[in-house]
């Protein structure tokens, strides 16, 4: 017969086991459509979003903004990840009095590629005190079920977009509330690090400047030094944000809320400003819109939207 701690380990693995098998460890999405020329980085623009559409050309002014990186980093609390590409668009109406509004897409403005965190399990809440976690611990050696992904998802849109901050050094650039899905299925389906509630806020910087360039176009992305579009290129910076404060973990496992308070402590989480830190590297910013939108009052909303609709392969 099996030892009594045996058994308990063995029943609390199979019980989170079976609870996690329904965790989605994935979500599929509609592929982005494929654009000509100059419009190609832009595949998530919300250009029919109503206030895009409704953008005059004088009084509001409507935009498209793009920014990738392939690498980076983010460290929450004691716990640093190396990320994969990320991918950040949103629409912006340019008001009169200098003021913007951020428009997200549907979808959410933020696209990460999930990144595989050191240690799996075992780095993220092991060794513990706490004995349900202990037996959990002592099950996961060379198991496949120590394999954990964190993921940076979008809940709001972004805010306090500054379009000159993209092209200095040391000024938040944008707000973006975010929250980190952490998959793996002896955590469940609802495992989060913030929440649309209480969200991380990232307001990345550029640490270095980037370089600086422009480009012309016609509607449908043919490049065009006589076109009516533009395109700013800002590409190479390395952007860093270490202001942002990080809630603790949430969701986690059995309803009771043992796995939470594992990963919290093992982690340093919650984790207040200045504890914590993201950095993206080589980073290519894009922003377009018209050359001249004071030409086509009142439809500069309805011409970017139709040029970008245009431009679709």
């Amino acid at each position: 017969m099996r030892p009594s701690s045996a058994r308990t380990r063995l029943a609390t693995v199979s019980a989170l086991t079976a609870l996690g098998a329904f965790a989605s460890l994935g979500t599929a999405t509609a592929a982005d459509p494929s654009l000509n020329g100059e419009w190609a980085p832009f595949t998530r623009c919300p250009v029919d979003a109503p206030a895009m559409l409704a953008a005059d050309g004088v009084e509001k002014t409507p935009q498209c903004v793009v920014s990738t990186s392939a690498s980076g980093s983010i460290k929450l609390g004691n716990t640093t990840v190396v990320t994969g590409r990320t991918n950040l668009q949103i629409g912006v109406v340019q008001n009169a009095d200098g003021t913007s509004a951020v428009v997200a897409p549907s979808s959410g403005a933020l696209v990460a590629e999930p990144a595989s965190v050191p240690g799996g399990l075992l780095g993220l809440m092991c060794p513990s005190d706490i004995f349900v976690i202990t037996g959990i611990c002592q099950s996961l050696e060379n198991s496949s079920l120590n394999k954990i992904t964190a993921t940076m998802e979008s809940v709001g849109a972004p805010y306090a977009f500054d379009q000159t901050a993209g092209v200095l050094t040391d000024m938040p650039i944008v707000a973006l509330p975010v929250r980190i899905h952490l998959e793996n299925p002896l955590l469940g389906d609802k495992c989060y690090i913030g929440s649309a509630a209480k969200p991380i806020v990232l307001r990345p910087e550029n640490r270095t400047f980037p370089e600086f360039g422009v480009s012309f176009f016609r509607g449908d992305g043919t490049p065009d030094e006589a076109g009516e579009m533009s395109r700013i290129n800002l590409t190479g910076a390395t952007q860093n944000d270490s202001t942002f404060a990080v809630p603790g973990a949430t969701g986690c496992g059995l309803n009771v809320g043992l796995i939470n308070a594992a990963v919290n402590a093992k982690t340093g989480l919650p984790s207040a400003a200045g504890n914590n830190s993201l950095t993206l590297a080589n980073t290519q910013t894009h922003l377009t819109g018209l050359n001249a939108p004071g030409t086509v009052v009142p439809d500069a909303g309805r011409i970017v939207a139709r040029n970008w609709h245009s431009a679709v392969k």
